[in-house]
């Protein structure tokens, strides 16, 4: 659950093990958090710089996190087969009081299933979205029932077609159901708008 939640994570002592050892354990960090920075030393020895002050949730990050989310898989297992990660993209600008309602819906009250019927448990969320009104990214961050929508200095420019990004973390998630749920709730702005 750490790792799942981590914006940073050190492996230690890669002098001690094999190049093959050590990329299994970077590719078992990357099944389980896709978004995490790594870093490998050696007895400990890191700049306090890339610990401290990681910035990881400051406005500014909206270019970097973009550039994060184009590399994560859109749906993968990990080493606990219960959970995935789920990724997907949606074009569009969203109401932002629709897209709270989602994220509650999602985050506290539980109300998507899988198609077994099995309640959706999401231990992460982070994502870029389009919200109508506003000029810039925003980064939307979440952790279990906690979450946050925070808009970046990265505006969009005027001949870009805006999307919305996201990814989750969790258990009994259903790509599709989530992606149209996320889909009715960008439509519903532009009925109502």
């Amino acid at each position: 659950r750490q790792v799942a939640l981590a914006d940073l994570i050190i492996i230690n002592k890669t002098d001690l093990v094999s190049e093959e050892e050590l990329n299994k354990v970077r590719t078992s960090v990357r099944s389980i958090n896709g978004l995490v920075k790594i870093l490998e030393t050696q007895r400990s020895r890191v700049d306090l710089s890339n610990v401290l002050d990681l910035h990881a949730f400051d406005s500014l990050s909206g270019i970097s996190l973009q550039k994060k989310l184009e590399h994560v898989k859109a749906t993968h297992a990990h080493l606990d087969k219960g959970i995935i990660t789920v990724t997907f993209e949606v074009p569009g600008s969203i109401k932002e009081e629709n897209l709270n309602l989602f994220i509650q819906n999602l985050l506290w009250e539980k109300n998507l299933k899988d198609k077994t019927g099995r309640t959706m448990d999401v231990i992460r969320l982070k994502g870029l979205v389009s919200i109508q009104g506003k000029s810039h990214q925003v980064i939307v961050q979440g952790v279990h029932e906690l979450y946050d929508l925070e808009e970046t200095a990265v505006a969009w420019k005027r001949d870009e077609k805006r999307t919305n990004r996201l990814v989750l973390i969790g258990r009994n998630l259903d790509k599709e159901t989530i992606k149209e749920a996320f889909i009715a709730t960008v439509r519903e702005k532009q009925g109502n708008s």
